[in-house]
């Protein structure tokens, strides 16, 4: 179910903008458009966010565009007033096409970085190059490298304004491959070389706390429920791996055979979250960001999902009384699997007690600024050389081992993939051929792992208390009506019925 705020600027395709209805939402700055277009003008060649306070230009000098890319292969400039590169991005279901949801989620994440083929892309997403390239240009208005170009450039502008990084690192951070090639594509884009950008930036350099990280900011549409998110994500925390508080929220993470740590902080005032990042991360920031934007799930449209359910008689007290509720997602796609088979059928305080002894067992010791955060997540292939007899003993039964055994070597095997950028639908149904994985189990990993907003654990107990006296089958069958934001309507039955310090067993 579209939300008429959210797709009302559109006349067609995701491409085919209403020109005069999306002037009419930039002069009104409405943060709900943000990132879903920006606006060029002509007699000033930049483009910007629908938040810009930049003086309003006449309607004459306005072009309209669905996205970053489509703005600069036109010609135009990011604003260094409202910082483009810093706008939220789409949700899988705004790109009406899971084949182009699923590219751009790894474009994101540095797929045709340099080094890195359309080709191999094409196939991993089990299509040909000609098909991506047709389907890109139909509902992006630009070809999948011309979107990496964007996604590198705007990186590359972020860093250089943001910190103090040399420029050598900046373009490899941003996935140039080179220095040369970040100079040339810069100058032929922005009309002047990194450097020269870097003096004129108008921006206010690194706010790191420190010589041994890097601040970045993460920006979000209104409204943003950052304490709710919090809490789910502190009752849940593992000691040693995350440090959560009333205010942020801090952890080690492995990005390939990087360990770093990362501390996240809400700017409500910008609507954005702040990121603090390890300087030994700073290689892969990219996928770090990647990781906040699903974790805190920075994407989401609260106007559309708030049209399609929040005058549903049984969400609408959860809505009016906790706006802008999110899904909680995963920086740890294995380490949350992990906790979501330790928790079926026990408290979540018992799961976390279980997972505490895990990491503990099976964890490297980690050195960060804070004594809380003291050893690095646990990997699969660490946890795949293990066995029943190994595992059994901190605390899980037999049938609980094993289904930890199987995901890690599925994973290890190549066999099963947890990230972001796969196809839930068939993701959520190859989990339900692993041993000891139900309908319950596979749809949080929906919702947490990948992000699916259309997950929904119709066997819940709180959802089951919460719309009783229907069945299983009758609440599967009310829950049409709110697709395919369901997840959505999960979090608000759980979070109306007080559920975050409980968990549900699984249903097979």
């Amino acid at each position: 179910m579209a939300s008429m705020h959210f797709y009302f600027c559109y006349k067609g395709g995701m491409n085919e903008l209403d020109q005069e209805m999306c002037f009419r939402a930039f002069a009104a700055r409405d943060s709900r458009f943000d990132g879903v277009y920006f606006m060029g003008v002509t007699s000033t060649g930049i483009y910007c966010r629908t938040i810009c306070r930049a003086r309003k230009p006449r309607r004459e000098n306005c072009r309209f565009f669905a996205n970053a890319s489509l703005a600069e292969q036109s010609g135009f400039r990011p604003c260094k007033l409202c910082r483009p590169e810093q706008s939220p991005g789409r949700t899988s279901n705004d790109f009406g096409s899971t084949l182009v949801a699923l590219a751009v989620r790894r474009i994101e994440q540095g797929s045709l970085d340099d080094g890195e083929s359309l080709e191999k892309l094409a196939t991993q997403l089990g299509v040909s190059t000609r098909h991506m390239r047709r389907v890109f240009q139909d509902r992006m208005g630009v070809s999948p490298v011309q979107l990496a170009q964007t996604q590198r450039l705007l990186m590359a502008k972020r860093l250089l304004s943001e910190t103090r990084l040399p420029i050598l690192e900046v373009a490899m951070a941003s996935g140039f491959g080179s220095l040369r090639r970040c100079n040339a594509l810069f100058k032929s884009t922005y009309a002047m070389a990194p450097s020269e950008f870097r003096r004129e930036s108008g921006c206010r350099k690194s706010v790191a706390s420190d010589t041994n990280s890097i601040t970045l900011t993460q920006g979000y549409r209104p409204p943003y429920n950052w304490q709710a998110l919090l809490k789910y994500f502190q009752g849940r925390a593992i000691p040693g791996v995350e440090w959560i508080d009333d205010e942020c929220y801090a952890r080690t993470i492995r990005i390939a055979e990087r360990y770093g740590w990362l501390r996240v902080t809400q700017d409500a005032s910008r609507h954005a979250l702040r990121v603090e990042i390890a300087s030994e991360l700073i290689g892969v920031i990219p996928v770090v960001l990647s990781r906040v934007r699903r974790a805190f799930d920075l994407d989401a449209t609260p106007s559309a999902i708030s049209d399609a359910l929040s005058n549903d008689n049984c969400l609408a007290p959860s809505f009016a009384r906790s706006p802008g509720l999110r899904l909680p997602g995963a920086m740890d796609s294995f380490e949350t699997a992990i906790r979501t088979i330790v928790g079926q059928q026990v408290s979540v305080s018992a799961a976390t007690t279980v997972m505490s002894r895990i990491v503990q067992a099976f964890g490297q010791r980690f050195e960060s600024p804070w004594p809380q955060l003291f050893l690095k997540p646990i990997t699969p292939e660490r946890i795949a050389r293990e066995s029943v007899d190994t595992l059994a003993p901190l605390g899980l039964n037999s049938a609980r081992a094993r289904t930890i055994l199987s995901v890690a070597r599925a994973i290890v095997d190549g066999e099963l993939e947890l990230e972001h950028s796969n196809d839930p639908e068939r993701t959520v149904e190859q989990l339900q051929l692993l041993d000891g994985i139900g309908p319950w189990t596979a749809h949080y990993f929906g919702m947490r792992i990948l992000g699916w907003p259309d997950a929904f654990i119709a066997s819940d107990l709180v959802v089951r208390k919460q719309l009783a006296p229907l069945s299983v089958k009758q609440i599967e069958a009310r829950s049409q009506v709110w697709r395919p934001w369901r997840a959505y309507a999960v979090m608000h039955l759980w979070h109306a019925s007080g559920f975050f310090h409980s968990i549900q067993p699984e249903k097979r």
